[in-house]
């Protein structure tokens, strides 16, 4: 038993990047999205899942190859290489959605916290605010990336929820292996959502900056913009790394709808708007256990995520305007990157006390995210293919053929969305 524990410490020491970024695209927002799906269409979008896999895979890969073979993340390689116009854009769309993404996420766990222990949303919205920031700032990168690892696992809570939920392993399984598209509004605006949380924006700006603090932590580079030196076996880790996160995140977003299928959407419960609602929904159907479980899972991944979604805001603004940029940095030697990383999570919080509903905001910032993904999946896909950004390490063709399926796919459910829209009003 000590040897098996041993072995698995030893690999889970080993998860880098990859991992941290699969577990973080299930923040509290996306078990927001995802039980909206399972409550309103039962089992019906659970294919999404396993079909967006290898799609992610191929995606992620290319933003850590263009990371790690550069020595700069995704905004200061359009910056270096491209036009300041598209870089703006990436920037202004990455750091509006981030911090919608952040105010939700802080709003979830506070009322989460309010909900366990009785004490008032305010003190708990201040407290988990300040509690990201500290950590954010004060802990050295080695140990952050200990941390954001565990936090990561927390999200296995859903497995066992989900189990203790009861379901119909038949009808699961059906529509986990059998496509089922409906072409109604409601249901086409759910699916952009669902993948607008799953491929996200912010994934593809953090795994390239993360790439490289990585490289930085283990001295192939002193600092961003220092090209490195990496070989094959370099590429190979990545992209064992990769996979595993992604593969990670889409069966826990599986689990999750599969808990709300079998417990919201069974009972009627079919309108809810935020996980706080779908675990107190939870509660007589599935019993205090899963109600727990759940709610603590969304904490867990909460203080996971916060992190690195006003990561990604501070990556990208130190990157477009030339500032001293890294988590692994002390705080007097990145001033601007850790006061852009404070102002991002304060400021998300604050739009939970401004009357702005964070959760609605964010449902239809995830469509956002599906509909603009597509050009930004079509600049990595160049960028990954640059020989003057990844040097001899271009995207083999099936990651590039996975690639375009991925642009394509996004592109068609985004349209057919949009003229659904159109024809509503």
């Amino acid at each position: 038993m000590k040897r098996i524990f041993c072995f698995f410490r030893e690999k889970f020491k080993r998860l880098g990047p990859g991992f941290i970024t699969g577990a973080a695209d299930d923040d509290p927002s996306g078990v927001a999205t995802y039980s909206i799906a399972g409550a309103q269409f039962g089992y019906k979008l659970n294919f999404l899942s396993l079909f967006l896999i290898p799609l992610m895979i191929s995606i992620q890969e290319m933003c850590a190859r263009i990371g790690m073979c550069s020595g700069m993340g995704l905004a200061g390689v359009i910056k270096k290489y491209y036009s300041k116009k598209l870089l703006y854009f990436a920037v202004l769309l990455l750091v509006t959605a981030n911090t919608i993404n952040i105010g939700a996420d802080l709003g979830i766990m506070a009322s989460c916290l309010e909900l366990l222990f009785k004490l008032p949303y305010l003190l708990w919205l201040i407290v988990v605010t300040l509690f990201t920031v500290v950590l954010e700032i004060f802990i050295p990168y080695k140990k952050y990336s200990v941390y954001l690892r565990w936090l990561g696992l927390t999200l296995c809570v859903y497995i066992i929820t989900a189990f203790i939920a009861g379901q119909n392993w038949r009808e699961v399984i059906k529509y986990t292996f059998i496509p089922h598209i409906e072409f109604n509004l409601n249901y086409l605006m759910t699916m952009v959502g669902f993948i607008g949380t799953t491929i996200s924006p912010y994934l593809f700006f953090w795994q390239a900056s993360e790439e490289v603090e990585e490289e930085i932590n283990k001295g192939v580079i002193k600092d961003f913009m220092e090209k490195p030196h990496i070989n094959y076996k370099d590429i190979l880790y990545m992209r064992s790394d990769t996979s595993l996160g992604m593969i990670f995140s889409n069966i826990i977003s599986i689990f999750i709808v599969i808990t709300t299928a079998a417990t919201l959407f069974r009972n009627g419960i079919t309108d809810i708007e935020s996980p706080r609602q779908a675990a107190l929904a939870l509660k007589p159907l599935a019993g205090d256990f899963a109600f727990l479980l759940f709610t603590f899972g969304i904490i867990g991944i909460g203080l996971q995520s916060v992190p690195v979604l006003s990561g990604g805001i501070a990556y990208v603004i130190s990157e477009t305007f030339g500032f001293k940029e890294g988590l692994g940095k002390k705080l007097f030697h990145a001033k601007m990157f850790y006061l852009i990383l404070a102002l991002g999570t304060i400021i998300g919080a604050i739009l939970n006390l401004i009357g702005i509903n964070p959760i609605k905001a964010l449902f239809y910032t995830a469509i956002i995210n599906g509909i603009v993904s597509v050009p930004l999946i079509a600049i990595i896909l160049k960028l990954s293919d640059d020989k003057r950004v990844v040097g001899d390490y271009k995207t083999m063709k099936i990651n590039k053929i996975l690639g375009y399926v991925a642009l394509v796919f996004i592109g068609l459910s985004s349209l057919f969305m949009l003229i659904k829209l159109l024809i509503a009003f």
